[in-house]
């Protein structure tokens, strides 16, 4: 494999009482091999954080690991690095092996003072209290901000980002958008609906609030959904095509790929009709406008020229 394709780390792994790795945290990771020098620095930092939790029934111990991105995860160790590999901005959403990856991911009770196994918290439930330990959520992802706080992003509700998102440098997410693991920002972007797991956000582009964008995980297709640079998703609208630069589609609107859609600037037919298309002819291209006709109900495209939408740079300093 590659120096490129190779990611190291070296961090804290947590483990529950009966063996369970919950977790991994790497404040230290790079692309290449590791050089001696790298870890054993790195390990002498962390050493003096080891140790047992007996609140949480945990026990911390440093981890050293170098994985391939395009091999399968291996462990828990294994996924967690691949995880952060994506909110350090250190590999792109889709272009890394994250097959099984649940399989390696336990569910975990997440707390204010870090990972608990679920039995153990509700076991240690008083003991947790009087420790001033809260449970904040049961899942297999933990939030973003618990592991890597991301340069330039500015987050308003941090239970709604899970570790694995990619945020460039101007991201603003509002307090009603989320963003999934293995998706993201690729510039300064508005955010205030759904990022499904896949999609990527073109630079300066707005995700409306309530909008959605369809991912590949469950009861979806395997088209992984992309937006381009300039474009606007209106509030309560959704796609399940990508879009190109430039583009907007208008509030409330849902578009699939089985969407029949009207041409408006298009031939028009024997009949005298606007030609129709499916929503999957028209994904990611340039310059469109997707609206729905007020009086005839019908979906429709039309041409558009110039910049899709300028987002608020004061916004996004």
């Amino acid at each position: 494999m590659s120096d490129a394709r190779t990611v190291w780390g070296i961090g804290l792994t947590t483990i529950a009482g009966d063996g369970t790795v919950l977790d991994a945290w790497y404040p230290e990771m790079r692309t290449g091999a590791s050089t001696s020098d790298e870890v054993t620095v790195a390990i002498a930092a962390l050493e003096p954080l080891a140790g047992p939790d007996e609140r949480r029934n945990v026990t911390l111990e440093v981890v050293h690991l170098e994985i391939d991105l395009d091999a399968a995860p291996a462990s828990t160790a294994d996924a967690y690095l691949r995880l952060h590999a994506l909110s350090h901005l250190v590999v792109r959403p889709n272009e890394l092996n994250l097959d099984g990856i649940f399989g390696h991911l336990p569910n975990v009770a997440w707390t204010n003072a870090g990972p608990v196994l679920p039995a153990d918290a509700a076991r240690l439930r008083p003991h947790l209290q009087r420790a001033g330990i809260q449970v904040q959520g049961l899942d297999k992802f933990p939030r973003l901000t618990d592991y890597v706080q991301p340069s330039g992003v500015r987050i308003a509700d941090a239970s709604r980002v899970r570790l694995g998102a990619y945020l460039s440098p101007g991201t603003t997410v509002m307090h009603e958008g989320f963003v999934n693991f293995n998706a993201g920002t690729l510039g300064a972007s508005m955010v205030e609906g759904r990022i499904s797991q896949g999609v990527v956000v073109g630079d300066g582009s707005d995700i409306g609030g309530g909008s959605s964008i369809m991912g590949t995980l469950s009861g979806g297709g395997t088209h992984r959904v992309s937006i381009g640079a300039r474009t606007l998703l209106g509030a309560n609208a959704g796609i399940g095509i990508s879009l190109g630069d430039d583009c907007v589609v208008e509030a409330g609107l849902y578009v699939t790929a089985g969407t029949k859609i009207v041409l408006v600037d298009g031939p028009v037919t024997a009949d005298g009709a606007r030609k129709s298309v499916k929503g999957a002819e028209l994904s990611g291209h340039d310059g469109v406008l997707f609206r729905r006709n007020s009086l005839s109900g019908a979906v429709e495209a039309v041409r558009r020229a110039g910049v899709g939408v300028t987002l608020n740079e004061a916004l996004h300093a």
